[in-house]
């Protein structure tokens, strides 16, 4: 007759909710946070997170391309062009960046404004 063994420890092989892999890589994907640290905190791999971040962006992507994370087109000039400029305020003076939105707004950003609030901006439009 054989002997059974019985392995009470934590099982190896979690199953993650949605919401709990999506608070993860939002942790682990902030500005100036290192992943392989949150990872350590999750007892998850790095390779986990960045699978886990490639098939949330494929599914964005297949399920709604507008609001899929990625690159945009950006065009450099020397000088503003009339349209670009013809809802800017007077007293506002030339925009350095002007960003066109997809929904047809703009954001003007002067050569003036503070470093902080761009960025503050910039991470509010993301």
């Amino acid at each position: 007759m054989g002997g059974i063994t019985v392995f009470s420890g934590p099982e190896r092989r979690r199953r993650w909710s949605d919401e709990g892999r999506a608070r993860i890589l939002e942790e682990a994907f902030a500005p100036g946070v290192c992943v392989a640290e949150v990872a350590r905190r999750h007892d998850v791999s790095t390779g986990l997170l960045y699978t886990w971040r490639q098939k949330l962006r494929r599914d964005l992507a297949v399920s709604d391309f507008a609001q899929a994370p990625g690159f945009v087109e950006a065009v450099v000039s020397d000088a503003p062009t009339a349209a670009a400029m013809s809802d800017v305020p007077a007293m506002a003076g030339a925009a350095a960046v002007v960003i066109e939105m997809a929904g047809g707004g703009r954001v003007h950003i002067l050569a003036t404004t503070p470093p902080g609030l761009v960025s503050a901006v910039l991470k509010a439009l993301r």
